[in-house]
């Protein structure tokens, strides 16, 4: 696959009618040196800026809605981001060592678990998106730190075909758009150094049976879902991939804390997407969502 080709093509999606006059306003940002603090915020403050640099930033920030994943504060702009990543981060950072890593995100969107991840000191950092206007957020939060994170508008299907493999790669919330999970499990292993991890997360259902729920049209309101398998299925997705071992993190029930509408995102949220006379059920009548965390291993061979 001719990664090259693909990324000077979708460098072309960067100019597209809704995403031109973003990438337009992030280059017409001020120029301020921004020190970042990597906590449940990503927090970026500065020694001086004027009132006028400081809406300029908040008037780039909000024609970028809707913001998914976070929250920020770019000085004193508070982007209350639709969901508050850090639960999901915090959950997960126990289980994962990246110091003098090669690390990838896959389906990174603005990249606030990358930002976080440079607390951990990773060799490199490498995201994986095909979203312009995600990428632009990036653009816009990495304008002031210079992070040296790399963003890749690429999609999971192109990991195994990157110019190097992997220590460690997330992929958080992607598997289930995907109509062919194995292959797609495949793919990442591919992607991965031997003695490599993979820290996933997906929809999962209840029941000790290798068994998964394949919803007729959409599920929670999402259109492209196809399949929400239990943890003993999801297992066996990932033996079928290659991987040697498959740790449970997690098992957690998305709630209105973790994802709520917010004045940054003007569309509808959870409580949209669930029967408003049965919370434990999606509008549709199937489960309300609940996400299983595992780490998988592609072990060394010898």
């Amino acid at each position: 696959m001719d990664l090259t080709a693909l990324r000077h093509e979708r460098q072309k999606w960067l100019g597209w009618k809704n995403i031109a006059p973003l990438q337009e306003a992030v280059q017409g940002l001020p120029c301020l040196d921004g020190h970042i603090t990597l906590d449940d915020c990503v927090t970026i403050t500065f020694d001086s800026i004027t009132s006028e640099q400081q809406a300029l930033i908040e008037e780039t920030a909000r024609m970028m809605k809707p913001w998914r994943k976070g929250p920020f504060k770019v000085g004193s702009l508070f982007i209350d981001t639709e969901w508050q990543s850090f639960i999901k981060y915090n959950l997960l950072e126990p289980f994962f060592d990246l110091k003098d890593k090669t690390v990838g995100d896959i389906g990174c969107n603005n990249g606030y678990y990358l930002f976080r991840m440079l607390k951990h000191t990773p060799k490199k950092l490498v995201g994986f998106d095909p979203s312009a206007l995600y990428y632009t957020q990036f653009a816009f939060i990495n304008h002031f730190i210079r992070s040296g994170i790399t963003y890749e508008l690429l999609g999971v299907e192109h990991v195994e075909y990157y110019e190097h493999q992997f220590d460690v790669l997330f992929c958080l919330g992607v598997l289930y758009h995907r109509s062919d999970p194995v292959f797609m499990l495949k793919s990442l292993y591919k992607g991965l150094n031997q003695g490599g991890e993979l820290i996933l997360d997906t929809f999962m259902i209840e029941g000790e049976e290798e068994l998964c729920l394949t919803p007729k049209g959409r599920y929670s309101k999402i259109p492209n879902i196809y399949f929400i398998p239990t943890v003993n299925a999801l297992k066996n997705w990932c033996f079928r991939a290659g991987f040697d071992e498959v740790e449970i993190l997690a098992v957690m029930k998305t709630d209105l804390n973790e994802q709520r509408k917010t004045e940054w995102i003007d569309t509808q949220s959870l409580e949209d997407f669930l029967d408003p006379n049965d919370s434990t059920k999606t509008i549709e009548g199937y489960p309300a969502p609940k996400r299983v965390y595992i780490k998988a291993k592609k072990l060394v061979k010898l």
